[in-house]
């Protein structure tokens, strides 16, 4: 197992997510406990010490399944993460009485990491409201060792990981992103990742196989990669790709079966990160899979002026081009759910105004109509 050094510590370099543990009768809040104590068991053994869990994963039941199982080893020979769920808004006013919970549901007295969770564009405003008392509670309970290192995760734009940091950035030890070799641009991960390397902050990583959608490659791009390295795996070419990022310390794989903890590990006894040519081919391989599934907006933001509705087409499209490429999810609804309502997709006019300047000549109210198709009502 490859090792991290983080400040005293040496953190496994990757990380046991509880997010899509093994389930039974389809029931995404009864975890199948057998199979995961199969599970945590190889990976302890293997050297995976740190496990990552949250207050709302698996309906609110991975908490008191994984504090159970970790129970059968050493408090110091693992290290814990949760999170406080603020994707939630009613939860803002809870933070004590949410944190104590998940202390007694994990079984333990304390958490050695703790992330404000989800930092988006709906929550960024009540985050950094200090009436919730969220910063405050959290930090005292860093100071008196229930919490030994404060973070935070981020869903939201780069912007709005801005703000946060510009508020908090001095409280904050190490942030999780979601990074993989697609969001390195779709998500703008790679500059998210500058940010925090300027303001020196650890970086975690999250959604490595963007939830399995790079488990697997069409024939002719896994040839492409199979000539650079023959026998290396889809999921294994996305795992070297953030071992060449020098900023990752941690990265956190949400697995579901033995077999995939097993071939993870197998892929994290070395440390090989990609050479040049093979970072280059492996970033053009994500450029053609987006090109297919995507409008190649450039944000020239041209398009803006021209528009009588008033609408961020940009922010709009790349809104769009990450629901149609994940093929629904939460991260668009959940950023056009902090929109004023007639800033929506379902505002546009389709007047043609904005195409007639686009330089991409994409069909932008063709994109907002179909983007309104495969929305809730309540979010187009």
């Amino acid at each position: 197992m490859i090792y991290k050094s983080f400040k005293d510590l040496s953190l496994s370099a990757l990380g046991f997510g509880t997010m899509r543990l093994p389930i039974l009768d389809g029931d995404l809040g009864k975890i199948d406990g057998e199979q995961t104590e199969k599970m945590i068991a190889y990976a302890m053994e293997s050297g995976i010490n740190y496990y990552d869990t949250a207050y709302g994963y698996h309906n609110g039941n991975s908490e008191a399944v994984t504090g159970r199982l970790l129970k059968n080893y050493p408090r110091e020979s693992f290290y814990l993460a949760d999170k406080f769920p603020g994707y939630d808004l009613s939860n803002m006013d809870k933070v004590e009485e949410i944190f104590e919970t998940q202390l007694e549901r994990c079984g333990v007295d304390y958490f050695d990491f703790y992330m404000f969770h989800n930092v988006c564009e709906l929550n960024i405003a009540e985050y950094l409201n200090e009436a919730h008392g969220i910063h405050k509670y959290l930090t005292a309970q860093r100071d008196a060792g229930r919490i030994r290192h404060l973070g935070f995760s981020a869903h939201g734009g780069l912007d709005v990981m801005k703000r946060f940091l510009d508020a908090y950035s001095g409280d904050l030890e190490f942030g999780m992103i979601q990074l993989n070799y697609l969001d390195y641009s779709l998500q703008d991960a790679k500059a998210k990742m500058q940010l925090l390397k300027e303001l020196g902050i650890p970086v975690w990583g999250m959604e490595p196989l963007r939830g399995g959608k790079l488990a697997a490659l069409s024939g002719p791009h896994e040839k492409t990669l199979g000539a650079l390295r023959p026998g290396e795996s889809a999921p294994a070419w996305a795992f070297r790709f953030l071992q060449s990022l020098g900023e990752v310390k941690v990265t956190l794989s949400g697995m579901s079966t033995l077999e995939q903890v097993q071939e993870n590990i197998r892929t994290y006894e070395t440390d090989a990160p990609l050479n040049e040519t093979e970072m280059k081919t492996l970033l053009g391989i994500a450029d053609e899979i987006l090109r297919q599934a995507t409008v190649p907006c450039t944000a020239c933001n041209y398009c803006i002026e021209y528009c009588p509705q008033g609408l961020n087409i940009p922010h709009l499209l790349a809104l769009y081009n990450e629901h149609s490429f994940t093929g629904g999810g939460f991260l668009a609804p959940m950023a056009l759910g902090a929109l004023a309502r007639d800033k929506r997709p379902k505002n546009c006019t389709a007047c043609g105004s904005c195409e007639a300047v686009c330089p991409q000549q994409i069909k932008i109210s063709d994109a907002m109509a179909d983007f309104v198709a495969k929305l809730s009502p309540k979010k187009a």
